[in-house]
């Protein structure tokens, strides 16, 4: 099987052609455990198909790395973007992509013939705890109080295609994040797991951010939950509607246009290798 390894900000994973490469999907779910070991396999945080669809230009199939099926990735699609103009599956320079039945619209910038960095819209947030879904009394999750490991902490439940509890801290490198990070991952509360976002404010138009992916663990970076710390950001007067979101991986722009109920991310796709393995 050919396969591509591509990252955005360091979230890396295995690109493979659907098209190209047939594997029946009960099979995925072990192959995509096996392709994403960092010492047996290729190694990443998962493993994503780029399909033909119906809906759109291209479908992207995502798995993390425990083989489990993800809505949505962030950096992913934007690597996916990638994938398609590079290696010529399209010439445009504008193109949806559809992964869960989620339809993404892209913005390609191109030098020397490659894209360089990708401007996605996201769409809207989704705020409705029952649509995330986190358990909770009212209808939203602004800055409300959680008990995870004996500790009291404070999140914001934000949905971006996939669920994610963002907590403000004052120090983001100093957090344990192996031992909370998966306490959170599994809280009762939230009934599909969530992706937790540990953000530390800088300024009103920059933020830092660790993050602990359900089914991956720590990733150097989260698109999706970038995206969604913006939004915490601005529903807690923290910043203004655009930021800096500063990852272990490098950074992305993020902006919520209020006026448009929108949210749009760029940042760079980046490829690191091809090659074959045997099935």
């Amino acid at each position: 099987m050919k396969f591509t390894k591509m990252h955005g900000c360091g979230n890396d994973y295995i690109y493979v052609d659907g098209n190209k490469e047939q594997i029946a999907a009960e099979d995925k779910p072990e192959l995509v455990k096996r392709l994403s070991d960092r010492h047996f396999g290729i190694g990443g945080d998962g493993v994503i198909f780029i399909n033909p669809s119906k809906e759109a230009d291209f479908e992207m199939e995502m798995y993390n790395m425990d083989g489990t099926r993800a809505e949505m990735c962030g950096n992913g699609i934007r690597c996916v973007a990638k994938f398609v103009y590079d290696k010529g599956l399209t010439n445009q320079r504008n193109v949806s992509i559809v992964s869960c039945g989620k339809v993404k619209y892209l913005e390609l910038n191109v030098e020397n013939g490659k894209v360089s960095t990708v401007k996605v819209n996201m769409g809207a947030p989704v705020l409705k705890a029952s649509d995330i879904p986190v358990i909770a009394d009212g209808e939203e999750v602004i800055s409300e109080q959680i008990e995870v490991g004996g500790e009291i902490y404070k999140m914001t439940c934000v949905s971006m295609g996939n669920p994610h509890a963002v907590v403000f801290v004052k120090d983001v490198a100093s957090l344990p994040l192996e031992e909370i990070g998966p306490m959170f991952e599994n809280h009762v509360r939230f009934p599909k797991r969530i992706n937790t976002e540990f953000v530390k404010v800088l300024d009103s138009e920059t933020i830092e951010m660790r993050v602990w992916e359900r089914g991956t663990g720590e990733t150097l970076a989260c698109g999706t939950g970038a995206c969604a710390s913006a939004v915490a950001c601005v529903l807690n007067g923290l910043t203004g509607e655009e930021v800096t979101v500063k990852l272990l991986g490098g950074n992305l722009q993020i902006r919520w246009d209020r006026s448009e109920n929108l949210v749009y991310m760029t940042g760079p796709a980046s490829t690191v290798f091809e090659g074959e393995i045997e099935l």
